[in-house]
């Protein structure tokens, strides 16, 4: 009975890592030519959800020393955002915090630590997949960051220009559907993220 029962549960957990796929991606993160940084992103299919997680660390001298971190948590379950996570501290301080969760019927933004907004409209792409997935006719998509939605225009040759509410435009090239480099208006500093490698 006991030797069946770890039989059977040998293979729940081993039916369960099936259900499991990663995917690792890594860019530099470069500003007049040097690398300043870099970029770490994941992307977890587990059962229903897709877990995304993204890790930006930039060390420039803009006047003077500053030191930028984004994180990204980002949830969607049956293709729909469930949740999103946006922590961005400059010199270890916290700068900005935006926390968009699904309840009930809507979307509840909440924004250093103040609701924001209520959105009702089911939010299928978000900013984090622009680094794992080619937004073909894809027109605009949800920013994570600021809670509202960002335009996305095709610009031809598999070249994408995201442009935010405040007007900062960012440019995404795809090769064979992967991102390969990106230029970025971050608002803190712009920059260019280079794809290292694909884990």
């Amino acid at each position: 009975m006991i030797k069946n029962l770890v039989v059977i549960i040998f293979f729940i957990t081993l039916g369960s890592d099936f259900n499991t796929s990663e995917e690792k991606i890594l860019f530099d993160v470069i500003r007049n030519e040097k690398v300043i940084g870099s970029l770490k992103a994941t992307k977890t299919i587990k059962d229903s959800k897709t877990y995304y997680k993204s890790s930006t660390s930039i060390n420039a001298k803009i006047i003077k020393e500053i030191r930028v971190n984004y994180k990204y948590n980002v949830i969607f379950d049956s293709d729909l955002l469930e949740q999103s996570n946006v922590n961005i501290t400059v010199n270890e301080k916290s700068h900005a915090k935006t926390i968009t969760e699904w309840d009930d019927n809507a979307y509840q933004v909440v924004k250093n630590g103040k609701d924001e907004a209520t959105i009702t409209n089911a939010i299928s792409y978000a900013t984090v997949q622009l680094y794992f997935e080619e937004p073909k006719n894809i027109t605009k998509c949800y920013s994570e960051q600021n809670g509202n939605y960002n335009t996305i225009i095709a610009m031809g040759n598999h070249v994408y220009k995201k442009v935010n509410a405040s007007n900062n435009a960012n440019l995404y090239y795809y090769e064979n559907g992967l991102l390969t480099k990106a230029t970025i208006d971050g608002g803190l500093v712009k920059f260019e993220i280079i794809r290292k490698s694909n884990h």
